[in-house]
């Protein structure tokens, strides 16, 4: 197995994958990587700094150290709802796409069965399958939800940077089979979700938590492999 490295994690699902037909999965999944091209592309990351894997409903890209998260970020919160709404445009009520989408930045392995490995990446898939980003997404009229993770939060949002607002980031809790995992939902925290925000005096953030995720109870070095076919726990095309 590899060293574990620092890559930026990107995950990007399809609403509803498993209610559509064959035909209609295989349209879905080809405008998925479609949006997905462009939107790397559009933040400046060429296909040497990506290692793709394909996960059924969704995809799974771990970019290279040297990427800008802000840019990624940056482009997915202004290219991924334009994105839908051009390939929704031109395709019928039973093909329309919609996307969940969490970012992280954390520390990935891979196994000698070309597996990637790691706690981080388990966190990851677990905030794309939880209920918070699931009941976020049907709750928007533009088709697109993202979580990010606590190190992106503390490296990059809490920062204000131009094309990231960060008082559109709201602190939320995902319930996983392992403990709560700690994210921020960009826009409204959807009805029934609370948002779990600390604010200090006169309505000021208060300090940030921490720089990373920390594993949830029970995992840590030796962390099983992400079924990249299937996700955390090995669910794959669940509803949203």
């Amino acid at each position: 197995m590899t060293d574990p490295v620092s890559r930026a994690i990107l995950l990007l699902g399809i609403e509803k994958y498993s209610d559509r037909d064959d035909v209609e999965q295989a349209y879905l999944r080809r405008m998925l990587y479609a949006v997905t091209d462009r939107v790397l592309e559009s933040a400046g990351i060429d296909e040497t700094l990506r290692l793709r894997a394909d996960r059924g409903d969704s995809v799974l890209e771990l970019i290279d150290a040297d990427a800008s998260v802000h840019a990624l970020l940056r482009t997915l919160l202004g290219e991924v709802p334009a994105q839908l709404r051009a390939v929704n445009r031109m395709a019928s009520s039973s093909a329309q796409i919609r996307l969940r989408a969490v970012l992280a930045t954390e520390y990935v392995a891979v196994d000698e069965l070309d597996g990637r490995v790691g706690s981080d990446l388990d966190h990851a898939c677990r905030l794309l399958d939880g209920d918070v980003l699931r009941t976020a997404l049907r709750e928007r009229t533009n088709g697109f939800a993202l979580v990010v993770s606590e190190g992106v939060h503390a490296g990059v949002v809490r920062h204000n940077r131009p094309g990231v607002p960060a008082d559109e980031f709201h602190a939320v809790t995902v319930s996983g089979k392992n403990g709560p995992l700690r994210a921020w939902l960009h826009g409204p925290v959807p009805a029934g979700a609370e948002d779990h925000s600390e604010r200090g005096a006169g309505g000021t953030p208060a300090p940030d938590v921490g720089s990373g995720e920390r594993p949830a109870p029970g995992q840590g070095a030796g962390s099983p492999t992400v079924d990249v076919n299937g996700g955390a726990g090995g669910r794959r095309g669940e509803n949203a």
